[in-house]
């Protein structure tokens, strides 16, 4: 652990102007830019870029190979996984800056986002939303909603614990790992409290 309460490995480059909560660790050959924010207990994979800007909740997993660029914003207990990638401009040109035109992207608390997956800027993925590997969101992601394939489309609806959930004739599902219970109803899912 460093003297300001998180580790970071000899090859990592941390520009100084970030703000990095104590128990977070960051890996080989990962770049951490100036303006940035990573929360407490945040793990940072190997050959990740976290640029100016982008703000990283508390328990944030990103695995080995991600990229999150300016406009992305990931709350709490969010995963990133490998080689998962987010843009932020909606049409990029080599020869026209458009620092200018980011467009905003949130992932909710408690999301995961699977390997190879690409996040299309300026959409939301909701709270404990499930990406499937590979897939391609080019659309908001409505909460526990399991979404896969290119373009990403809806096939289900998952747990907090990140469990297909089974809904009966009255709309409700109970998670097989937690025992949490949750209502389909108007085409939204919500916990039962």
């Amino acid at each position: 652990m460093s003297d300001n309460g998180f580790f970071a490995h000899e090859s990592a480059i941390i520009d100084e102007g970030c703000t990095i909560g104590s128990g977070t660790k960051i890996w080989h050959f990962s770049h951490i830019m100036s303006g940035s924010t990573i929360g407490r207990d945040c793990n940072i994979g190997q050959n990740v870029v976290v640029s100016p800007q982008v703000v990283l909740g508390n328990n944030v997993k990103v695995q080995n190979n991600v990229s999150v660029y300016t406009g992305v914003t990931c709350e709490d207990d969010v995963f990133l996984g490998p080689s998962a990638v987010f843009t932020n401009v909606i049409n990029p040109r080599s020869a026209i800056a458009r620092k200018d035109q980011y467009r905003q992207t949130i992932v909710q608390r408690g999301a995961s986002i699977g390997a190879n997956a690409t996040i299309v800027c300026g959409h939301t993925i909701g709270r404990y939303a499930l990406i499937g590997a590979g897939a391609v969101v080019t659309k908001d992601v409505k909460p526990y909603a399991l979404v896969v394939g290119n373009p990403a489309r809806q096939t289900g609806w998952v747990s907090e614990y990140g469990h297909k959930l089974k809904f009966d004739a009255q709309g409700i599902a109970t998670c097989p790992e937690s025992g949490k219970q949750y209502k389909l109803e108007d085409g939204e899912v919500k916990e039962i409290l």
